[in-house]
Formats: C-alpha cells, sequence, structure tokens
C-alpha cells in the first residue's frame, strides 16, 4: 500500500512524515514555499521529544504521480479547498482509487464521492500545528493522535482495516469505525468552538459563545435526528493524546486559530459554524451564534485581522443577544 497525501500541512504532513518513518511508501502532494522546503531539505517534524527530518518523495501536482493498484489517498487539505483539490486528483488517479477523507467537517466525504468510487471517513484528534515551510510540529508523544476511519457513509472493508494498522504502526491510535460519520458529527460539534478561540483567543474555549454555539449544534442534531459520538473524557485512547510543551513553547490554538495567525485568507467556518446554520436552515431550527460566528471569522480572515481580537459579548451582540445570555 502506497500513501499519497494530498495536502501536506499540519495534519497530512505528520501522518505522511510517521508513516514514512515507519517504512511505508509516502508521496506528500504540496505547493509553495511548503513544498519546495520539504523537497530541497526533507520535512522536520517536531516533538516533545525532539526532532526529525525525513526524506521524503514530494511532488506539486496529482499529475506528477504514476498511480498504480495498491495506492490509498489520504485527501488532508482545508475543506475550502477540497473541490479543486479532488478536480485535480481526479484527473491523474483512476477513479478507483480509495479515498480517506483526514479532515475536519462533515462535507468533503460527499465532495469525494462525487469523483472517486470507495470513500472513507476519518476523525483526526491531534494537536499538530504548520507555522513555518517544510517544519510540523506535534505537541503529543509518544502517541501523536487518534486517527479512526470507516467507509462512507458507512461500513468497513479490509482497506479500512489495512489503514488504520498501517498508522497504527507510525504513532497513531486507529480503529476502524462502521459507524464513522456519527463519530465525525461528534467531532464537529467539538469543532464548531474552534473559530470562537480564533476570533477571542483560547480562553473563549469555556465561555458563553462556545456554549451557545453547541447548544444550537445539539437542536440541529435532534431535529435533523443525527446521533453523534464521541470518545468518552476518561477513556485510555484520549488520554493517550496529551498537548505538551514542545521546545518549550505552548500549542497555539486549534486549526482556525493558525489560519488566522498566518493571514491565509481563509479558513474551514463555512464547514464548521457553517455545517450548522445549513442543518438549522434545513429543519427550522435557530442558529444565531453560529451564523455570527461564520460571518465574523470569514470578515477576519478576508481582512487578515490577528486572532484573539475580539470578545465574547462581541459575538453575542452580532447574533443578537444580549452580551451577558446564558
Amino acid at each position: 500500500m502506497r500513501f499519497i497525501v494530498h495536502g501536506a500541512g499540519a495534519i497530512g504532513g505528520l501522518a505522511g512524515g510517521r508513516l514514512h518513518a515507519a517504512g511505508h511508501e509516502v508521496v506528500l502532494i504540496a505547493r509553495g514555499a511548503h513544498g519546495t522546503a520539504m523537497r530541497e531539505r526533507g520535512l522536520r517534524i517536531v516533538d516533545p521529544d525532539g526532532s526529525r527530518t525525513v526524506a521524503v518523495n514530494v511532488v506539486e501536482r496529482p499529475d506528477e504521480i504514476a498511480f498504480a493498484d495498491g495506492d490509498v489517498v489520504l485527501l488532508s487539505v482545508k475543506t475550502q479547498d477540497t473541490v479543486a483539490a479532488l478536480r485535480d486528483l481526479a484527473l491523474a488517479a483512476p477513479a478507483t482509487t480509495p479515498v480517506v477523507c483526514a479532515q475536519n467537517g462533515v462535507a468533503n466525504e460527499d465532495f469525494a464521492l462525487r469523483a472517486f468510487d470507495t470513500v472513507y471517513g476519518m476523525t483526526v484528534n491531534c494537536p499538530a500545528l504548520y507555522l513555518e515551510p517544510g517544519v510540523v510540529r506535534v505537541h503529543s508523544a509518544p502517541v501523536a493522535g487518534l486517527f479512526d476511519l470507516g467507509r462512507y457513509p458507512s461500513g468497513v472493508d479490509d482497506t479500512a482495516a489495512a489503514i488504520a494498522a498501517a498508522l497504527s504502526e507510525a504513532t497513531f491510535l486507529s480503529e476502524v469505525r462502521p459507524d464513522i460519520m456519527r463519530w465525525k458529527y461528534g467531532k464537529l460539534r467539538f469543532n464548531i468552538a474552534n473559530a470562537v478561540e480564533a476570533l477571542c483567543g483560547p480562553g473563549a474555549l469555556r465561555g458563553r459563545a462556545a456554549k451557545l454555539s453547541r447548544a444550537e449544534a445539539d437542536a440541529c442534531y435532534a431535529a435533523a435526528g443525527i446521533e453523534p459520538l464521541v470518545e468518552a473524557a476518561g477513556s485510555p485512547r484520549r488520554t493517550a493524546v496529551v498537548d505538551l510543551p514542545v521546545g518549550g513553547t505552548e500549542r497555539v490554538g486549534g486549526s482556525t486559530y493558525q489560519s488566522l495567525l498566518r493571514g491565509t485568507g481563509a479558513t474551514e467556518v463555512d464547514y464548521l459554524n457553517g455545517e450548522i446554520a445549513r442543518l438549522g436552515r434545513l429543519h427550522g431550527v435557530p442558529t444565531p451564534v453560529n451564523t455570527a460566528v461564520q460571518r465574523l471569522a470569514n470578515e477576519h480572515a478576508r481582512d487578515r485581522v490577528a486572532p484573539g481580537t475580539l470578545t465574547d459579548a462581541d459575538i453575542l451582540r452580532a447574533a443578537g443577544l444580549d452580551g451577558d445570555a446564558s
């Protein structure tokens, strides 16, 4: 099995680098300064125990790869880039190539199924960052993260089991889930606070806006008949993923926070808080907080506003709620 990692940022770079280090054949697809740095100097992975540089194969586009039987694509671009990435991939890879959506949100799998026969969903729980070209940082060791997967929309097969086994050899905990989308909806409920953190700073994860955004998600899930699943808080698997300093530096926020910090001009908010707003519109459930967070995060991304410039009260006012709402 050869792994083609389409999108070698924090998650894709870490997964591909660790799979390569474990002896698996890997090709990373990465553009720009990050791709250039990895081609010229290798991919440096830094964790609480030190750093390691891996000389993994890196290409700029899918059409540079001669796809063959046994190839598996790990799709790990940001969701706002998924459609374009799949378009390029579909022009180079056979429709029979398995595609694993190692991404936040629940829209990617349906996008992928328009072009590929066999699609897998994956939940990603991993405190990784990509802040400089050629370097990925992960704040958990010896277990780097939890990468569970299953067939989309449901089911398991031998390919899913083989992928999980390979990831389990490469510093991740990975299980096959027949109901992976229920797990992805559980992860989505957690991730909708990412944009609140990006707008207001890490302390806002425990604030009113985050609490209300999740309450809206719960109401939407109930109306839509969605029953999310999550790993128990004290389970051995969940506690195996820690958040430790790397080189004396604490982790800097989640993926949306990092997008604002790097000034990328876009975030995944349309597929996180926007997904809750979509469900609300479909099922007649008000989602003022998620709608306000989506709009504010998009504005801040567009204007290259640094993370952490708003307060909970700012979000609640934008949502048409009293700043003291509970």
